[in-house]
């Protein structure tokens, strides 16, 4: 059995990891965390979610978690708050690690790769929903076939509480397609139109974010020629499919070597 800890575990995805985790016999709740100062330090972490009491009480950090927690064999960090240091705690503990986070720097990035280069065991992607790395894949299948006749453009809607954008499965897809067309991500991607732009280039990609109400996340990728347009969109329409599938992450480090994978590598879609 796997004993795993969940981070952020008072918020809404981490409510749905934990209830979902409590249904799969394969895995136990090693710990729960949220910020110090949360109103919900001590509530345990099975009847916040739903499910009944799990005997795991929500503590203020990571390290408390780890002494709590006995035998760990993963941390799933959905958290927007010490990434990195999560992630260091996790290696030095001999725990793999599951990254939900989306809105990662380029410098926390290449700390989590230094990380994996040494010996840690990371999973770190834009989704979880294996419907949305199918998206992923099929996108860039789409992108070899297609012509520069085509224009690329991103469309993602999420609830009206998020607080990034564009999302980072859309800024993900965004990184697919600048690699298939030779594009520069930071030069070719263009944010919205207004006013008078002018024609479209076919040296960019447009991203366009929606917010509102309780969408859970929509991703189209458009491509659009004279006469004719191909349109690949995932509609999720509940946050169990990205608990499931960090689930799911964590089952496949217990077998992996040290490394920095995605959701391509669980799926086995490279």
């Amino acid at each position: 059995m796997l004993r795993i800890i969940i981070t952020g575990a008072a918020g809404r995805m981490g409510r749905r990891l934990v209830a979902n985790l409590a249904e799969d016999p394969a895995l136990e709740l090693a710990g729960a965390t949220e910020y110090p100062g949360s109103s919900l330090i001590g509530v345990d972490a099975g009847e916040l979610a739903g499910v009944g009491v799990l005997g795991v009480k929500i503590v203020s950090s990571l390290e408390e978690a780890f002494a709590n927690g006995g035998k760990v064999d993963a941390v799933i960090d959905f958290s927007t708050g010490a990434v990195v240091d999560n992630a260091k705690l996790a290696a030095e503990k001999g725990a793999g690690i599951v990254i939900g986070t989306t809105a990662l720097t380029a410098e926390q990035k290449a700390e989590l790769h230094t990380l994996a280069d040494n010996g840690a065991r990371i999973v770190q992607t834009y989704n979880y929903s294996v419907g949305v790395n199918l998206l992923f894949y099929l996108s860039g299948i789409a992108a070899d076939i297609l012509s520069e006749d085509f224009d690329i453009e991103i469309i993602e809607a999420h609830h009206n509480q998020k607080k990034d954008a564009p999302s980072g499965t859309a800024a993900r897809l965004a990184e697919i397609l600048c690699a298939k067309r030779g594009l520069d991500i930071e030069k070719d991607i263009r944010h919205g139109r207004e006013g008078i732009v002018g024609a479209r280039t076919k040296k960019e990609i447009g991203m366009h974010a929606v917010r509102g109400g309780d969408i859970v996340g929509d991703h189209t990728v458009l491509f659009a020629a004279l006469g004719e347009r191909v349109e690949l969109t995932h509609k999720a329409s509940s946050r169990d499919t990205f608990a499931k599938g960090a689930l799911r992450a964590a089952k496949f480090l217990a077998n992996a070597q040290s490394g920095y994978y995605d959701m391509q590598d669980v799926l086995g879609l490279k």
